[in-house]
């Protein structure tokens, strides 16, 4: 076997390491980063938040569950890890969902679930105020996309990008629902 192999196959399998290493640690555990001078997108003003785990989108009126599916909101927090889903999971979850006595929860579009992402900050880019324990990773939209329909849109928390992803990977998802007159 050449040297030049063996080296380079050594390297592949270390990156795969850091890899998964950083995709599986608890990202929870390290605080946003928000370098000064960028203004911010969704600071605390932006939000009015309910004490049963749910919060206003004040600007859209939507209502978003404070937590990813697989969490629990205890204590003003997202206890326990979000459950990575297919696209189709993840709508199949939204369908099914009763979280407060309401079964109007749905996945969000891209547009919906952008506006919730805090561009002043990364790893998460979101209000961890307002969405604690957010993974800083890719969560799924409902919208599918129009140029390649095995995929769908999803929005990354690492950054507050946006690209189609294919509806067989497994990411997060957060659960929105228009709110109500009677609200």
């Amino acid at each position: 076997m050449n040297a030049f192999f063996i080296k380079s196959s050594y390297m592949g399998i270390i990156t795969l390491c850091l890899m998964l290493v950083c995709r599986f640690s608890n990202a929870q555990q390290t605080p946003a980063v928000c370098p000064g001078g960028i203004p911010e997108t969704a600071n605390s003003d932006a939000f009015e938040v309910y004490e049963n785990g749910e919060v206003l989108h004040i600007a859209s009126q939507l209502i978003f569950m404070r937590c990813s599916i697989g969490q629990t909101y205890i204590n003003e927090t997202c206890e326990n890890e979000p459950s990575a889903l297919n696209w189709q999971q993840a709508l199949q979850e939204s369908v099914k969902n009763e979280f407060n006595g309401s079964k109007n929860w749905r996945l969000p579009n891209v547009k919906e679930l952008s506006a919730i992402t805090e561009r002043a900050c990364v790893r998460p880019s979101i209000n961890e105020d307002i969405f604690p324990n957010t993974s800083p990773d890719d969560y799924w939209t409902s919208t599918t996309s129009v140029t390649h329909p095995q995929s769908a849109w999803a929005i990354g928390f690492s950054n507050a990008s946006n690209a189609k992803r294919l509806k067989n990977r497994s990411l997060y998802a957060r659960l929105v629902r228009t709110r109500l007159l009677s609200e």
